[in-house]
């Protein structure tokens, strides 16, 4: 009997393909299954082809994942690999995510040619970020760095630093851990000095709902810790509405038979910043995320999210 080939949608950066060559491995490993039983398709989303602009001026999050689930939905793959991070917290009808894989680290990563370390810069140097969340958070420490725009995937923004555009750059370690290129990090940034972004570091897969065959094949692969810590973070982040719009920071994690979070709401420009923290249950995780975005929206007030939705992003 012919095995039927399983098909992954991803997108085509080097990141993305390491991701989608991880759950494919898994699968085999987890159903012995051979090489040829899984395919995977190469997607080119909108935001791949955004090179001009801040994607917060593009249309967010979902510039990531939109031609992707169209896919998906229309059959012609089965499965989706995702960057957690990259997902919008609504998913259009139909879809589900059925799987998470063990997180990856969670911290942001300094790189640098000039500095060691994110608190040896000199006043006046120049980060370089496509991230709204990092800039916010290092112009909240750092008010005297200036921040320029940095697009593109992980090599390009490495090719940005070696020809002097910037003076230092911020990526994910997991990234970089994925491509091999741990040894690239000058500093691993520890939670308490930059929360990351809400599931960094976590891949994701999405599967058509009521989908039992493709739901059975990936039971094995997900990560029920990783799946918890998600669900309380995309929480925190559906509550608030926030996108790449809206400079957001969350990080959960089960410790000890406990469920700790904290979270943390800036403005663009790293004026104001608000955070909370929760300790709980792991029943209660969906409830704490919204607890503690609840708490940020009044404590922040109607008019800070309303700055934030003007031009400036």
């Amino acid at each position: 009997m012919q095995t039927q080939i399983l098909r992954i949608g991803t997108r085509g950066s080097p990141l993305a393909l390491a991701q989608a060559h991880e759950v494919r491995d898994r699968l085999r490993q987890a159903h012995g299954l051979p090489a040829e039983a899984i395919a995977i398709h190469v997607i080119k989303t909108s935001g791949d082809r955004i090179e001009d602009r801040p994607l917060s001026e593009a249309g967010g999050k979902g510039l990531f994942t939109k031609e992707i689930e169209e896919a998906l939905l229309a059959g012609s793959i089965d499965l989706a690999v995702h960057s957690m991070k990259d997902m919008p917290t609504r998913l259009p009808d139909g879809l589900a995510i059925s799987c998470i894989l063990p997180r990856e680290d969670v911290r942001d990563a300094f790189l640098s040619l000039k500095a060691g370390r994110l608190g040896d810069l000199p006043a006046g140097a120049v980060l370089g970020t496509s991230s709204l969340r990092r800039q916010a958070q290092v112009l909240h420490a750092r008010p005297d760095l200036r921040i320029v725009p940095f697009r593109g995937n992980v090599e390009t923004r490495l090719r940005k630093l070696a020809e002097g555009i910037a003076d230092a750059t911020l990526l994910a370690c997991a990234g970089l851990n994925r491509l091999g290129l741990a040894d690239r990090i000058q500093q691993s940034i520890e939670p308490g000095e930059l929360l990351p972004a809400v599931a960094q570091g976590a891949i994701g897969i999405e599967i058509r709902s009521g989908d039992e065959r493709v739901a059975a094949l990936l039971s094995p692969l997900n990560d029920q810790r990783s799946h918890l810590e998600i669900v309380t973070e995309r929480a925190f982040l559906a509550r608030l509405e926030g996108s790449c719009r809206t400079p957001i920071a969350g990080l959960a994690r089960l410790e000890h038979g406990r469920l700790q979070f904290r979270g943390q709401i800036l403005l663009p420009d790293g004026s104001k910043s608000f955070a909370t923290e929760r300790s709980g249950q792991p029943q209660d995780a969906i409830r704490m995320g919204e607890d503690a975005a609840a708490e940020l929206l009044g404590r922040a007030g109607p008019e800070f999210f309303s700055h934030i939705a003007g031009p400036h992003g």
